[in-house]
């Protein structure tokens, strides 16, 4: 059975540092994608504005990833370039 993304929120830019992070939304699934050419390091922290660090990941120019993080956790990027939308999974 195929998997599919069932959107509940509004694509925004990622921020670009703690400060900027976002939880989009309480989101427990976000669905990243780079829409630029460069490859772009994604972090999620504890919080907004947080100081721990929970995991970082390189996603690739044009690559669409789907984050799974508990809903305290917050976003960022290092460019505006990577996009995020509170999701979730349907069968």
């Amino acid at each position: 059975m195929s998997k599919r993304t069932l959107v509940l929120g509004t694509e925004a830019a990622c921020g670009t540092n703690a400060a900027g992070a976002s939880t989009f939304g309480t989101a427990t699934v976000v669905r990243l994608v780079n829409v630029g050419t460069t490859v772009r390091l994604v972090s999620v922290i504890d919080e907004v504005g947080g100081s721990t660090t929970i995991g970082t990941f390189s996603l690739p120019g044009g690559a669409v990833e789907h984050v799974e993080k508990q809903s305290s956790y917050a976003i960022f990027a290092a460019h505006a370039e990577v996009k995020g939308t509170k999701v979730g999974f349907t069968n």
